[in-house]
């Protein structure tokens, strides 16, 4: 799917909107976060993977992050031409393994393993992959109790969210 249109912003969010009947072209009747394979003026190449975020009347918010703005040269305003094709190669679900010293303390604290049954898919998601590309065991560690204290009630700062 090939379309020209503005990046506006979104709260912070610099985004183009793609409409519902494009949208269906890309993949018919999908109402979640669609997968996607994205591309601005040709950049990046090969394609960066976005998720679109669904806007609620069946068009969608095509995130432009900061990779594809630098690659493309582009920046708020600006008109653009989008390529868009669904991500066949998406897989939902954690792309990342639990650490196996977050697994144990989870289910050592039952409030905590609690909350995190509770969480989105999306934001399990998010933790394991912050927690999984920390480069030293102290990083990790550091974190790891962060995330339990978190999801065991401390009112604190952690993946730039305030928690409780």
């Amino acid at each position: 799917m090939n379309f020209k249109a503005k990046i506006e912003i979104r709260g912070i969010n610099p985004y183009v909107l793609v409409s519902p009947a494009r949208a269906g072209r890309i993949k018919a009747g999908w109402k979640k976060p669609m997968p996607v394979l994205v591309q601005v003026n040709g950049q990046p190449d090969p394609p960066w993977r976005i998720n679109m975020m669904p806007a609620g009347d069946g068009s969608f918010y095509l995130y432009l992050d900061g990779v594809v703005r630098k690659a493309s040269g582009t920046d708020l305003g600006d008109m653009v031409d989008v390529s868009v094709v669904f991500d066949e190669a998406y897989t939902g679900g954690p792309q990342h393994e639990m650490l196996p010293e977050f697994a144990a303390r989870l289910d050592a604290e039952p409030s905590a393993k609690a909350r995190w049954d509770g969480l989105s898919p999306s934001l399990q998601k998010e933790i394991l992959r912050y927690l999984a590309n920390l480069k030293s065991d102290a990083a990790r560690q550091r974190n790891v109790e962060r995330a339990l204290a978190v999801l065991g009630g401390a009112k604190e700062r952690f993946l730039a969210r305030d928690w409780n």
